[in-house]
């Protein structure tokens, strides 16, 4: 017979064998200054610029720097009101938030809410460049966490991504 804390260290092993994380997307970066962040990240570091576009939805300018298999995102808020905006209020320029890729973001987020942790989203929504879903800080220690489905996952179709 197993007590209650076996069977809870069970039960999150479990969890963790099933999580399907294949890379780190991204890890993004809050500026103040889209145009400023750009040059500093391309023209001093070096890094190619592969895009630069509004987020509307977010309230946000972005941009995406490769690096290797993963890349730098600058996220700007273009609104004061924005929990971006209020971010960058009181802790300044600098790390915002982890992406990380999986295979199926639904599925992803399911066994996640079943282990007991405290999502943002939780059904995959629209993002600049996948179905994305954001785990809460209080759940992750104190980091934001967003997940992203890999190209051609099953709720690319869903929310009316080009196949």
């Amino acid at each position: 017979m197993t007590d209650g804390g076996n069977a809870a260290r069970e039960a999150r092993e479990l969890l963790r064998r099933e999580a399907q994380i294949t890379k780190v997307h991204h890890v993004a970066v809050v500026v103040r200054d889209i145009e400023a962040a750009t040059e500093f990240y391309g023209g001093m570091l070096g890094l190619e610029i592969e895009t630069v576009m509004p987020i509307p939805s977010d309230r946000v300018t972005i941009a995406f720097l490769p690096v290797g298999e993963s890349k730098i995102e600058l996220v700007c808020p273009t609104d004061p009101s924005t929990g971006v905006a209020r971010f960058l209020d009181t802790k300044g320029e600098g790390f915002h938030h982890v992406c990380l890729e999986v295979e199926d973001l639904a599925a992803e987020l399911t066994r996640l809410a079943i282990g007991g942790v405290e999502l943002i989203d939780t059904a995959p929504r629209r993002g600049a460049e996948g179905p994305v879903a954001f785990l809460h800080p209080r759940a992750c220690h104190g980091v934001l966490v967003e997940l992203i489905e890999a190209p051609g996952g099953p709720a690319w179709a869903a929310l009316g991504y080009p196949a």
